[in-house]
C-alpha cells in the first residue's frame, strides 16, 4: 500500500525535473502545475476503477459535450480481446454498425423527419414556411435516441446541428402546453420568438458557449434578426451553459467549472508580427477547404441520386448503406490496421485536447513530451512515420470521411468533423513552422517559440467559420478554449476563410436546403443588373381570383383545377380592384354548406310534399331512403335527375360571403417596386407571396419562386442566364437615380382612361386639384412608402397563410400562391373568371429609350 504512492510521487518529481525542457509550459507556475499532476495521477487511478463498470451502461441522453462520449464499451471490448487480432477487429466494428443500423431504422420508423442536421430545416421554419411533422414530440424522440446512438458510435458525425433541432423541438412542445393556459402563447408571433432563442440554446449548451451561441444562431438560421430576441437569446443560452457546466462539477467530471477544452498559451508573448501571413495564408487554405468539403458532400448525394438502379436498391434497404459506410469508416480506423497511421483510437474529444496542446511534438518528440500520457505515444508517434504524415493522413482521411459520414440517414451534424479538421490543419501549419523555425522567431535578442496549438485553434475557427459561413466561430472558439491571446490572428483567418469560402460555394446549410428542395430564398447578389428589375418584370399577370359576384361554381372550379393555399377576392372582372383573399379552407367551407345533406333532404321533402307523396325521412340516411322508400327503379333514377338538377342550381346562385373569414389585408406590391426592395420586404416579414397591385387593381402576384428566378436567374441551354426584357429594355437608360423618376401626369394617365369603380368624393376633387404641375418631378421612392401607408400592414391573421402541408419532397407549382407556369414556360392556367386581367401599359421613363413607333406612350 506504502509503495504506490511513492512511485506515483516519483512520477511526479520526475515531471517536475523536466518541465523546464517542455515548450508552452515553462510559463506556468510550478504549484499549479504540481496540483494538476496530483489530480491527473489520481484520476487515472480511478478511472482503472470504474471504466469497466460504467463502459457497459451508456446514456440515453447525456449532458456533457457528446451523448455516448462516456461509453467505453467499444474501447473495453478491444482491450479486453487483445491476444487475438481477429476478434478485435469484430469487436471495433460491429460495436459502431449495430449503434448506426438501430439509429437509422429506428428514426426511419418512428420520424424520418429527425434525420440529419435540423439546422436547414430550422432556417425554412424561421422563414415563415411550416414543414410538416418537424417540430412534434415524435420527432423529439426519434432524434434524441437516434442522435445518442450516432454519437455513441464513434463516428464523425457532430452535434451541433441536431442539439439546435432538439431545442428546437422543445421550444415548440413547451409553447404548445403553455398555449392550452391561453394568454400570449397563442399568438404565433410568440412561437417564432421562442425558436429563435431556441436555436441559441442548442448551440449555447452544446460548447458551453453563450456568447457564440446566440451570434452563431443568428448569422444561420436569420437573415433579418429582431433586435427584441436579442436578449432572450442571451438569456436561454446562458442559462443553458450555465447548467451544462454545473452538472459536469456535480457529476465529479470537473473541479469547478471552466472551459470545455482549456488552454494555457503564453499571455506576454502569444505570437510574433511575422507569424501573422501564416496566419492569413492558413485562412485562405481554410476557405478552399471548405468549399471543397461543402461541394464534396452535395456531389455525394446527387451522384447517389443519379444512379437509378442504386437509388431504388437503396430505397428498398434502407438500412444497407448506413450500414456499408460504418463498417468502411471502422476499418480503416482500426488501430492495428490502417488507423495507426492516423490516430484511428482516438475520440474527437481526446484529438482536440491533443491537437490545442501547446507542446511542440516535431522538436522535442512524442514520446518525452507525453511522458504522462499512456496512450498518445501510439496515437500521434509511429516508428516509421512522422508526425507531419500522421497529422496529413488524419486530415485527408477524416475530410472525405466525414462528409461521406454525414449523408447517412441519421440523426447527425457536421460542425464537429469539421472543426477538429481544422484543427489538424492548423496544427500540421504549427508543427511545420517549429521545423522552419526551430529556435523560435527572434525579436530583439528574444527568443519566443512557436506554439503549434495557438495555430490548431486559428484552423478550427478558420474551417469551421468557411464550411458555414460564420464569423462567430471565432466568438466560439475563444470560450471554448478561455483564452482570447489569439483573437487578432482567429479574425483574420476568418474573414479570409469567409470570403474565399462565399465566392465559391454556398454554405453547407444552404446547399442542404437546396438539395432537399426546401423552399428558401437566396441572397441578393452585388450585381448591377439585379437592382434594375421591378416586380413587374418577374410578376405572373394570369391571377386566380373571384369575385364578388362570383358562384359557386366559379369556387367549384378553382378547388377542381387547382390546388391553392389562397385565392385574391376582387371586386368585379372589369375593375379588378383587391378587397382581400381567401384560403382554401373557408372556400370548401363555403361548397360545402351550399351543397350540404341537410339541403338536399330539406329539398326532397319539400318536393315530396308538393308531390302529395308520403315521405319518411327521420333519421335515416339518404341511402336508405332511395332503397327503401321507393320501390320503382325509374323514380329512383327520377329522383337522381332531381338532385343533380338541384345541385345545378345551386352552383349557379351568387355567393354569400357573410358567412367566412376574408383576409382583408394580403400583402400587395406596387408593380413599380424594385427587386431589391421585394427581397427586403419578403426577408423581413417571412413572405411567401405576394399580390402586385396597381392604383388598387389586380396585375399579378409575386411569389418565392419567381422571386428566387430573378435573382439566380433562367439558365437557358447554352448556359447563358436570360434576363427579363423590361429589365435589359431599361439598362441602355440613364442612371438609376434618373430611373427612378416618374411624371405624375404619365404616371396617371396610365389608368385614366379605365373606368374607376366608384365616384370620387369632394375632398378627392379637392385633393387633385393640389397636385403638383406636368414638369414636376415624384421620386418613386416617396410614391412607394406612400402606398405601403395606404396598403393594410401584415397581421396576425396574415402568418396563417402558410404551407401547412409543405414537405421537402413537394413539387414548388403545388406551393405556389398563385396556379400558374413561369412566364419562359409554354401555356399557363387560365383564371377563375372569363377573361384574365389585361397587362397594364408599360411607362417609360424619361432619358430611357423610347418604344418602336406606333406603341402609344
Amino acid at each position: 500500500m506504502g509503495q504506490k504512492p511513492l512511485t506515483d510521487y516519483l512520477h511526479l518529481f520526475d515531471g517536475l525535473l523536466n518541465l523546464t525542457q517542455m515548450y508552452g509550459r515553462y510559463t506556468q507556475e510550478l504549484g499549479a502545475y504540481a496540483k494538476e499532476e496530483a489530480a491527473r495521477l489520481r484520476e487515472d487511478g480511478a478511472l482503472r476503477r470504474t471504466t469497466s463498470v460504467r463502459g457497459q451502461a451508456p446514456e440515453l441522453l447525456e449532458y456533457e459535450k457528446d451523448p455516448c462520449a462516456k461509453c467505453q464499451a467499444q474501447k473495453w471490448m478491444y482491450g479486453g480481446l487483445h491476444s487475438n487480432m481477429l476478434l478485435q477487429y469484430v469487436a471495433w466494428v460491429t460495436y459502431p454498425v449495430v449503434l448506426i443500423t438501430f439509429s437509422a431504422g429506428f428514426t426511419q420508423i418512428l420520424a424520418p423527419q429527425a434525420v440529419g442536421s435540423g439546422i436547414p430545416e430550422m432556417k425554412t421554419i424561421l422563414r415563415g414556411v411550416v414543414l410538416k411533422e418537424y417540430l412534434t414530440f415524435k420527432t423529439f424522440v426519434a432524434k434524441v435516441i437516434g442522435l445518442t446512438c450516432a454519437l455513441g458510435s464513434g463516428m464523425p458525425l457532430g452535434k451541433e446541428g441536431p442539439f439546435v433541432h432538439v431545442a428546437s423541438l422543445c421550444a415548440a412542445l413547451l409553447s404548445k402546453f403553455m398555449a392550452l393556459f391561453g394568454g400570449i402563447y397563442m399568438n404565433e408571433l410568440r412561437n417564432t420568438e421562442m425558436l429563435s432563442a431556441a436555436c441559441a440554446v442548442g448551440v449555447g449548451c452544446c460548447f458551453a458557449a453563450p456568447i457564440g451561441g446566440v451570434l452563431f444562431s443568428i448569422e444561420v438560421t436569420s437573415t433579418f434578426f429582431a433586435v427584441r430576441n436579442y436578449w432572450r437569446g442571451f438569456f436561454a443560452a446562458t442559462f443553458s451553459a450555465f447548467i451544462f457546466r454545473v452538472l459536469a462539477v456535480w457529476n465529479k467530471d470537473e473541479e469547478t467549472i471552466t472551459a470545455l477544452f482549456k488552454t494555457r498559451f503564453r499571455l506576454d508573448f502569444p505570437f510574433d508580427l511575422q507569424e501573422l501571413p501564416a496566419f492569413a495564408v492558413l485562412g485562405i487554405t481554410s476557405g478552399f477547404g471548405g468549399a471543397l468539403y461543402v461541394y464534396l458532400n452535395r456531389i455525394i448525394v446527387e451522384s447517389m441520386r443519379k444512379q437509378k438502379t442504386i437509388n431504388k436498391f437503396l430505397l428498398k434497404k434502407r438500412l444497407v448503406y448506413p450500414a456499408v459506410v460504418t463498417l468502411l469508416i471502422s476499418t480503416l480506423t482500426f488501430p492495428p490496421g490502417f488507423g495507426q497511421f492516423m490516430a484511428g483510437q482516438l475520440t474527437q474529444h481526446e484529438s482536440l485536447v491533443l491537437l490545442f496542446d501547446n507542446q511542440t511534438w516535431y522538436k522535442q518528440g512524442v514520446a518525452e513530451e507525453f511522458v504522462y500520457s499512456s496512450h498518445v505515444p501510439q496515437a500521434w508517434k509511429h516508428p516509421q512515420v512522422s508526425v507531419f504524415i500522421t497529422l496529413l493522413l488524419f486530415i485527408v482521411m477524416k475530410f472525405w470521411m466525414s462528409a461521406v459520414a454525414t449523408t447517412m440517414p441519421v440523426p447527425c451534424g457536421a460542425f464537429m468533423p469539421v472543426f477538429l479538421i481544422g484543427a489538424a490543419f492548423g496544427r500540421l501549419v504549427g508543427e511545420s513552422m517549429a521545423a522552419v523555425f526551430p529556435d523560435g522567431i527572434h525579436t530583439d535578442s528574444t527568443v519566443y517559440p512557436i506554439v503549434p496549438g495557438g495555430y490548431a485553434v486559428v484552423g478550427a475557427a478558420a474551417l469551421s467559420g468557411a464550411v458555414t459561413h460564420t464569423v462567430s466561430t471565432a466568438v466560439i472558439v475563444f470560450e471554448l478554449t478561455g483564452q482570447i491571446s489569439h483573437i487578432l490572428p482567429v479574425m483574420i483567418a476568418v474573414i479570409l476563410a469567409n470570403a474565399v469560402a462565399q465566392s465559391l460555394q454556398p454554405s453547407l446549410y444552404d446547399s442542404i436546403i437546396r438539395i432537399q428542395k426546401l423552399p428558401y430564398l437566396p441572397e441578393l447578389g452585388w450585381g448591377q443588373e439585379k437592382y434594375n428589375i421591378r416586380v413587374e418584370d418577374i410578376m405572373v399577370r394570369d391571377v386566380r381570383y373571384i369575385t364578388l359576384s362570383s358562384s359557386y361554381r366559379d369556387l367549384q372550379e378553382a378547388l377542381i383545377t387547382g390546388q391553392l393555399k389562397t385565392l385574391a377576392l376582387v371586386e368585379s372582372k372589369e375593375s379588378m380592384i383587391l378587397l382581400g383573399s381567401m384560403e382554401r379552407s373557408q372556400l370548401q367551407s363555403l361548397l360545402s354548406q351550399q351543397l350540404s345533406r341537410a339541403r338536399r333532404l330539406e329539398y326532397l321533402r319539400e318536393r315530396a310534399q308538393d308531390n302529395g307523396t308520403h315521405v319518411i325521412i327521420a333519421s335515416i340516411s339518404l341511402h336508405i331512403f332511395f332503397f327503401f322508400t321507393f320501390n320503382s327503379f325509374n323514380f329512383f333514377q327520377n329522383i337522381l335527375f332531381q338532385i343533380a338538377e338541384w345541385e345545378e342550381q345551386q352552383l349557379e346562385e351568387a355567393v354569400n360571403f357573410n358567412n367566412c373569414k376574408i383576409d382583408p389585408a394580403p400583402f400587395q406590391l406596387v408593380e413599380r417596386t424594385s427587386l431589391h426592395k421585394t427581397h427586403t420586404i419578403f426577408s423581413l416579414l417571412g413572405l411567401d407571396h405576394a399580390y402586385v397591385t396597381s392604383t388598387g387593381r389586380l396585375v399579378g402576384v409575386v411569389s418565392l419562386k419567381e422571386l428566387r428566378k430573378a435573382i439566380e436567374g433562367s439558365v437557358t441551354v447554352t448556359g447563358v442566364k436570360v434576363r427579363p426584357p423590361l429589365a435589359s429594355f431599361r439598362d441602355s437608360g440613364n442612371s438609376s437615380s434618373v430611373s427612378e423618376v416618374t411624371e405624375l401626369h404619365k404616371l396617371w394617365s396610365r389608368h385614366r382612361s379605365l373606368p374607376l369603380p366608384r365616384e370620387p368624393n369632394l375632398p378627392d376633387l379637392d385633393d387633385q386639384t393640389e397636385q403638383p404641375s406636368e414638369g414636376s418631378l415624384v421620386n418613386e421612392t416617396e410614391c412607394t412608402e406612400l402606398s405601403s401607408q395606404n396598403s393594410p400592414l401584415h397581421t396576425d391573421d396574415q402568418s396563417e397563410l402558410r404551407y401547412a402541408d409543405a414537405t421537402p419532397q413537394e413539387d414548388y407549382l403545388a406551393q405556389l400562391p398563385c396556379d400558374c407556369t413561369h412566364p419562359l414556360k409554354d401555356g399557363g392556367s387560365e383564371a377563375v373568371g372569363e377573361q384574365s386581367p389585361a397587362p397594364m401599359e408599360k411607362v417609360v421613363s424619361e432619358g430611357s429609350p423610347s418604344p418602336s413607333k406606333g406603341q402609344p406612350e
